[in-house]
């Protein structure tokens, strides 16, 4: 059974996701880090093949991903937006939706320019609007949610893996 990630960008999925699989023993594996590896640069997938070509290749990662079993599973913050996705991951794997507040995710990304859905305007009403869509879909989709805020790595990690353990 892999643990599967969900969350909005900042949220920390790649560094909770290490932090597991070093922890549990696991392999750890971010979709974005994949995508980039095989593809390139992200925002430049946006820029030149747009949104729906990128998410076509989350769907090719996913496909992958959950087939193979004992992994840690880092999402793009978009992931889970598509059903196939969800149908995917949830077939071996526990989704955990790591939420955090509008503030704590503004603090995390304030600088971080690598965010293609959130550049050219308000990043504050970017993000907004995006969690304004995204939120029900990790909330339906999710086995079981952590907030991280004012949380460490060490102790989000933690209490995902007792949730995990709970559940064997």
């Amino acid at each position: 059974m892999n643990i599967v990630l969900c969350g909005m960008m900042g949220v920390g999925k790649s560094s909770v996701g290490r932090r597991i699989a070093k922890i549990a023993n696991r392999k750890w594996v971010d979709t974005d880090c994949l995508i980039r590896k095989r593809h390139g640069n992200i925002p430049h997938i946006f820029a030149r093949y747009g949104e729906e070509y990128f998410r076509g290749l989350e769907t090719e990662v996913v496909r992958e991903l959950s087939g193979q079993d004992g992994l840690v599973i880092s999402t793009g913050g978009g992931l889970v937006l598509k059903e196939e996705n969800c149908e995917l991951l949830k077939a071996n794997g526990s989704i955990v939706f790591l939420n955090a507040s509008l503030g704590t995710l503004l603090s995390r990304i304030r600088d971080d320019g690598s965010r293609p859905l959130l550049n050219g305007g308000d990043k504050a009403q970017r993000l907004r609007d995006l969690m304004g869509v995204r939120m029900p879909v990790y909330e339906s989709v999710a086995d079981h949610t952590v907030m991280t805020d004012k949380k460490s790595v060490d102790r989000i990690a933690r209490e995902i893996l007792a949730l995990a353990e709970e559940n064997k």
